[in-house]
């Protein structure tokens, strides 16, 4: 995964350079202009040259270490993020990992971030790269700072961008040491879930048991999915009957969990109180 993902970027940016005829420096500069825009780079070119001196320093493993780029950007006020009014905005994500592992682990991150609404435009796989756009309406851009600071959290990092336009945006993203940021299920400490619209994710690789108490106020109907690392559906378990005790037994291949009602979570009014046992 990690050779196809290098191959990729590398592929990119030779093609991106090929294509303006640009060595390191222009390419370096091509980048700068593209998310500032063209009026603003010739007016403050000077500035940017004394901010991106040397010019060395923003480069990484030969390729433009482009979040320092949009950090030295966004810290000297170069790098307009918002808008007069609300706009549609474009987000095009590219990587080498999972299909499904990525879409959840982005979903995630943006969850995080503060975007709740937004729609899958389109998504493609090919035998190098996997792509998920998506859109949605706002004043503002997505700040890339932030976008990596929580991804790295998920042990991902932004390898490349391209401002496309103000409103659309492409990531390319190493998910090569990529993991769900999920609460860890240890044997013998209990973990309460609190009341939640969303489906609960856990991380249960280190035990072989579980049982869950609902809460007297719940009228919850069981809906429990196992899956592998890359997120391949093992097992599910549903209940079409309300239940206040459950006991599982853990697939020896699965990693994550997710608890959930087959109706809506909305039954769920109180806590699920969770017992792991048995240390694998």
């Amino acid at each position: 995964m990690v050779k196809y993902l290098l191959l990729f970027v590398l592929l990119f940016s030779f093609s991106f350079a090929d294509e303006y005829g640009l060595d390191n420096d222009d390419l370096l500069s091509k980048k700068i202009e593209s998310f500032v825009g063209e009026t603003v780079y010739e007016r403050k070119l000077n500035f940017i040259n004394v901010i991106f001196e040397p010019k060395s320093a923003f480069y990484k493993n030969d390729r433009v270490d482009i979040i320092k780029v949009v950090k030295t950007l966004k810290e000297n006020g170069l790098l307009e993020l918002f808008f007069d009014k609300p706009k549609e905005i474009q987000l095009h994500f590219k990587t080498s990992g999972y299909p499904l592992f990525f879409v959840k682990l982005m979903s995630d991150t943006l969850r995080n971030i503060g975007y709740y609404r937004y729609v899958t435009t389109s998504s493609s796989l090919s035998s190098s790269a996997f792509e998920w756009n998506i859109a949605f309406t706002s004043e503002y851009a997505t700040d890339p700072i932030i976008l990596q600071n929580e991804l790295k959290k998920a042990g991902c990092d932004i390898i490349d961008i391209q401002r496309d336009t103000s409103v659309s945006w492409t990531y390319t993203i190493d998910m090569s040491h990529a993991f769900l940021n999920l609460t860890h299920l240890q044997a013998g400490k209990e973990v309460e879930l609190k009341h939640s619209l969303y489906a609960h994710w856990l991380d249960c690789s280190e035990i072989e048991s579980l049982s869950i108490k609902s809460t007297r106020r719940n009228k919850w109907y069981p809906y429990i999915a196992f899956y592998d690392f890359s997120l391949h559906l093992l097992k599910v378990d549903k209940k079409d009957k309300k239940h206040s005790f459950l006991n599982l037994n853990i697939p020896s291949q699965a990693k994550y969990i997710k608890i959930s009602d087959i109706y809506t979570l909305k039954n769920v009014k109180d806590a699920l109180i969770l017992t792991p046992k048995k240390k694998r």
